[in-house]
């Protein structure tokens, strides 16, 4: 009787939903307009899942028209880089971030260079052909994350109920390390929609 019961409590617990919600952030500057690129992470209640992180955005960074596409990429901590060159000038992409600190030497138009970032944390890069080229590369630890669009929309589904740690990142933000923290309630379904205002630096 006893295991009867046992087996008929793991079963309800099997058949239950996940207890989940969602965020929708509208990330907005000073003056109420909207901040695009602003990459945001979440470390849920209870912490993050194990196993391997995959976006479904893909983990190449083009050159092309004399920039950086995109101007911002958010990547898993392990994932190898590709920089494929589709300009028909030379390129020299370094970094000089604590994170990942490296460069890869001139390299021309349809060639493609790699690189594998080990560590989690905001890389800027550059190019020594080009001054006026830049881009940053996000590397997270964190499979919840996602960066605003042109409207300054973020969301992020699928979020374990309880208190998260909300923390949005943008290469202009006011701060250490271009960060700032948030702790937000995360229900048990529905969604929490909330404007994060950033206090950002004039861009050069």
């Amino acid at each position: 009787m006893n295991e009867s019961r046992l087996l008929l409590a793991a079963l309800s617990l099997i058949a239950s939903p996940a207890i989940a919600g969602d965020l929708d952030l509208r990330i907005i500057d000073s003056a109420g307009r909207p901040v695009g690129d602003a990459v945001v992470t979440v470390r849920p209640a209870g912490g993050v899942p194990t196993g391997p992180i995959r976006f479904p955005w893909g983990t190449t960074m083009v050159q092309q028209n004399i920039a950086f596409a995109p101007h911002v990429l958010i990547v898993p901590v392990g994932a190898t880089v590709k920089f494929p060159n589709k300009d028909k000038v030379r390129h020299h992409v370094y970094s000089f971030s604590k994170p990942a600190r490296f460069e890869i030497k001139l390299f021309g138009q349809d060639e493609s260079r790699s690189y594998t970032f080990t560590s989690a944390g905001a890389v800027a890069l550059g190019c020594n052909i080009h001054d006026e080229m830049s881009g940053f590369i996000k590397v997270v630890d964190t499979p919840y994350a996602t960066k605003s669009n042109a409207a300054g929309q973020a969301r992020i589904n699928g979020l374990a109920t309880g208190t998260a740690q909300v923390t949005v990142w943008h290469p202009l933000l006011k701060g250490k390390d271009n960060e700032m923290l948030i702790n937000l309630p995360i229900p048990g379904s529905g969604t929490v929609n909330k404007s994060v205002s950033l206090a950002l630096r004039a861009a050069k």
